[in-house]
């Protein structure tokens, strides 16, 4: 097929006739140019779609050849955009693709081609000169084009894309591999983050056939006991006991060793492999359960992540309890790990799966929040009992301030909703302090505990491990002074005036120095010397009010640089400025009131916790009678909709029913005994004894009995029921069935 260099604007589409009568006035040639069309164009766009990309590549690298340039394919893929379109109507999201068509068309020049590959992906066709940089420049222009705002209903939305490019004749001479080698960089632009570009190269393909071998061996170990799974315990940080623990899933390969898990998660979650393996871990982990609980260890419960597409699987809810009941695991020793990821597509199945989690009594996680979409609006709306602050924001929080910002504000907004607080990736002391003085919860990481095999945590439960006090929430710590002084004398006269004090102390020859053993060490107070060599005690004591603004500092130096120490003690770095030589009494004083003003700001904040520890028990409390409530209130709707249909079901019946309550009066008569009974003036609200004269008292008082009555003139069976058995409902209901020949 001979396919035209340029393509970059959408096209109207010629229209095939609808009726016969329409064909029969087109000619031959007009009716195969029609078909033509529509088998090689997209109907959205009117773009060429994929059938006339290969015939249109292979145009431009004939013509690229006999003019010594190059072919660039690229493949772009709108962002997110299933997420997108379920945010709009279809005709929105339809809307969008054509604009984006339409600003693609745009970026291109006059010898290039743009297609719609389908879906959410187009492809360019660009012909450029050797070692030009315009295929670069087309990327950022692309880039830059889809980020602009898009206007759809009269709203504002933005999207990114990513773009994958391969190039002719450096990665490959024919059409078929250029677009394999397209696809691929634009899988890695994805893998990326998105919203960026790349370019294929020969380390990706190896990559991709790594990846490929990989999960290869990956499905071949399932049946191989290569899989295994180890248990990280979380530590409680009000009584710095076992909480819980997370099972994480290994992989040792025979000849790769152990493969981490980010990769061999990866490769299993972009394909089915995933739900195989979390059935698999699900059993293993209610096996493991049942053998510790057979060993007699007791209160503790056990976390497994489900990632995004095993959440999707249908018969998630039903594997789980099946591996319970098989195990006989209660659900309240299980709960689910959910990535926000999973609650992007905020859909009616999402909401039925979480609310069927819940119905089987598994507590629900909201993993690494911070690090995708976070909103408030998925921990008011889902029943999460716990949040794990994303190890990214630890690993730097008592030293960044965005990082302890973040997390702070995490657990703020958690505790309001009465949901605790994990911390992941801890693995410092001045991590854990940080994090206890500022109300988490819970942490999970390498001080605590390293991931055991289940023998090994088993023993470490046992062992009944916790930390130390000095870490806990509302413990108070050890007081601790530090001196900094680079002349070492110095120090050691100061040490020996302050021998026997009830405090600790630490020294330091310099100000880096004094900065390293903060960053070990929880302090309260600092004395430090002004002339030091590298970093002088103002500047040293600026640090430490910045990273740790809790701890009193004083400066004790011979030198007074009066400009300096002003302007320190203005900025509150400093809290006293003393000389040397030193009176040894007024020091200690001083070293003393220092003390007691940490002490007191240390109590503050002590009272503090105890009023938000209080405040976050009272949120659970009442985060646990609205859901209470809730089910109480859905169990009124149903039990509503179930009075209904049977006040339907009894109004349908041919026989006459009526429903008398505990003193006789007529509370219910369906149409049929409002025909028998026509002639009374209201049914509702008389006694059954006027309704029915004849009616034995035994059956009125009773109930359960058989009778016969005449009304008018014809006989009737009358069978009576007494009402509450297996219900809370009381009364009678009565049927009443006439006679075909006198009894």
């Amino acid at each position: 097929m001979e396919a035209p260099l340029r393509e970059n604007e959408p096209q109207t589409k010629p229209e095939l006739p609808s009726s016969g009568l329409e064909l029969a006035h087109l000619s031959v040639e007009e009716l195969k140019r029609r078909l033509t069309f529509q088998t090689t164009h997209d109907a959205l766009t009117g773009l060429p779609n994929r059938f006339f990309l290969e015939a249109g590549l292979r145009a431009a690298i004939q013509k690229a050849t006999a003019e010594g340039n190059v072919v660039a394919l690229l493949f772009i893929g709108i962002d997110h955009f299933k997420l997108v379109n379920n945010s709009v109507d279809y005709l929105a999201g339809d809307q969008l693709l054509r604009e984006v068509a339409s600003r693609l068309a745009a970026c291109i020049g006059s010898r290039d081609v743009l297609v719609r590959l389908g879906g959410d992906e187009f492809g360019i066709i660009q012909i450029v000169a050797h070692g030009d940089s315009a295929i670069s420049a087309l990327c950022q222009q692309i880039s830059g084009a889809i980020a602009e705002p898009f206007l759809l209903n009269e709203k504002k939305l933005y999207v990114t894309c990513s773009t994958g490019v391969a190039i002719f004749p450096k990665d490959a001479d024919d059409p078929i591999t250029l677009f394999k080698y397209a696809d691929m960089a634009l899988n890695r632009a994805k893998e990326l983050g998105r919203n960026n570009s790349q370019f294929f190269s020969d380390e990706l393909s190896q990559r991709t056939l790594e990846r490929v071998e990989l999960g290869n061996a990956l499905r071949a170990s399932m049946g191989k006991n290569q899989l295994y799974m180890q248990y990280q315990p979380v530590a409680d940080l009000q009584s710095g006991k076992i909480n819980s623990m997370e099972a994480l899933v290994r992989w040792e390969h025979p000849e790769l060793g152990l493969v981490p898990p980010p990769r061999f998660i990866q490769i299993a979650e972009e394909s089915d492999l995933i739900i195989e393996i979390g059935e698999w871990i699900v059993r293993r982990v209610c096996t493991d359960m049942r053998d510790w609980l057979d060993q007699g260890m007791e209160n503790f419960r056990v976390a497994i992540k489900v990632s995004p597409k095993q959440f999707h699987d249908p018969l998630l809810a039903e594997k789980i309890t099946a591996a319970m009941r098989e195990m006989r695991i209660e659900p309240g020793m299980l709960f689910l790990e959910i990535t926000e990821t999973v609650l992007l597509q905020d859909t009616p199945a999402t909401v039925g799966t979480l609310e069927s989690f819940k119905a089987l009594g598994l507590d629900l996680v909201l993993d690494d929040f911070g690090t995708g979409f976070s909103s408030l609006s998925y921990l008011k709306r889902f029943s999460f009992s716990k949040v794990k602050i994303d190890r990214s924001f630890i690993k730097d929080i008592a030293s960044n301030g965005d990082d302890a910002a973040i997390s702070k504000a995490i657990i703020s907004m958690a505790h309001s909703l009465g949901i605790l607080v994990v911390a992941e990736g801890v693995e410092s002391e001045e991590q854990c302090l940080f994090l206890s003085q500022n109300m988490c919860d819970e942490i999970q990481g390498f001080l605590f505990s390293q991931p055991l095999l289940p023998q090994a945590l088993s023993e470490l439960h046992r062992q009944q491990r916790r930390l130390p006090e000095h870490l806990l929430r509302l413990q108070k710590p050890q007081r601790t002074l530090l001196l900094v002084d680079d002349e070492v004398n110095i120090v050691g006269a100061l040490r020996r005036l302050l021998r026997g004090s009830d405090f600790q102390i630490l020294t330091a020859n310099s100000g880096q120095d004094g900065l390293d053993v903060l960053a070990q060490n929880a302090v309260d107070v600092i004395v430090s010397d002004q002339r030091m060599p590298g970093m002088t005690g103002v500047d040293f004591l600026r640090v430490a009010k910045e990273r740790y603004p809790d701890t009193v500092r004083i400066v004790l130096s011979g030198y007074t640089e009066l400009q300096s120490v002003t302007e320190a003690v203005n900025e509150g770095a400093i809290y006293k400025f003393l000389t040397k030589p030193w009176d040894d009494t007024q020091l200690r004083e001083h070293i003393e009131e220092a003390f007691r003003r940490k002490g007191m700001a240390d109590e503050n904040h002590r009272l503090d916790l105890e009023v938000r520890t209080a405040n976050l028990d009272l949120a659970k409390a009442n985060r646990r009678l609205e859901e209470l409530l809730s089910q109480q209130q859905q169990q009124i709707i149903r039990g509503e909709v179930s009075l209904d249909i049977v006040r339907e079901a009894l109004q349908q019946i041919p026989l006459a029913v009526i429903g008398v309550d505990d003193e006789n009066m007529v509370v219910f008569a369906n149409d049929a005994a409002q025909t028998l009974f026509e002639n009374t003036a209201s049914i509702l609200g008389s006694d059954v004894d006027h309704l029915i004269p004849d009616l034995p008292t035994a059956v009125v008082e009773n109930g359960c009995k058989r009778c016969t009555v005449e009304l008018g003139d014809a006989f009737y069976e009358v069978v009576a029921r007494s009402m509450g058995h297996g219900s809370q409902s009381s009364g009678k209901l009565m049927t009443l069935t006439p006679y075909k020949t006198v009894p």
